[in-house]
């Protein structure tokens, strides 16, 4: 993996304020707050910001300053419905093309997931989901298919921690090892397949 930037480390540590709901939805923060939450300086801070706002996190507006996006009722139903359809390739292209180092790291993830599990500690699985997902952008070959995934799986565990249980987090952890065994193992269409149960359980859980 990558040495992280300042700006990326910032963004981390903002977005895990924001989809753990300690930056609520609806919420109004200013600039020099978010410098002191990331624990970062003003400019890693400010490009973290414009990422988030890309990603539909958090909303600048004029006059009014930095607002943490609302979560719409309609907002699981549509985010869902495009990552059916597009992680399966995802998954699927990393395990065809994935190097022994990502293979390695993915394993890794899938023992700190494990052992979130084994504890019941939610917000580190979703750290460790955020991992995955970094490091299956990493190892996938079409940036196109990232781009448009990246947003969608911030929005998704936000979603999913408003609402989220220890069952819940244990059956979805369950269902990432599938996916990360068939990618470890090379198996293209079992990480797709993988890939499609972990959606079709997340879309209804």
């Amino acid at each position: 993996m990558p040495v992280q930037s300042q700006a990326h480390l910032a963004y981390l540590a903002l977005e895990r304020l924001i989809i753990t709901l300690k930056l609520g939805p609806g919420s109004l923060v200013t600039e020099r707050q978010l410098i002191e939450l990331a624990e970062h300086g003003r400019t890693p801070v400010r490009e973290a910001i414009q990422k988030l706002a890309w990603q539909g996190l958090i909303d600048i507006r004029a006059r009014v300053g930095l607002q943490i996006t609302t979560i719409r009722p309609e907002d699981r139903a549509h985010v869902m419905q495009t990552r059916q359809r597009l992680e399966p390739l995802a998954a699927a292209l990393v395990a065809q093309n994935a190097s022994p180092e990502i293979r390695q790291a993915i394993n890794g993830c899938e023992q700190t997931m494990t052992t979130c599990s084994d504890r019941g500690d939610m917000e580190g699985f979703l750290v460790a989901d955020k991992t995955f997902d970094e490091i299956m952008e990493d190892a996938c070959p079409n940036r196109f298919l990232t781009a448009a995934l990246a947003p969608l799986q911030t929005h998704a565990r936000r979603i999913w921690f408003a609402s989220a249980a220890p069952e819940k987090m244990r059956a979805s952890v369950e269902r990432h090892v599938r996916v990360m065994r068939a990618i470890q193992a090379g198996d293209g269409e079992g990480a797709a397949t993988a890939m499609s149960g972990l959606m079709g359980y997340l879309a209804e859980a």
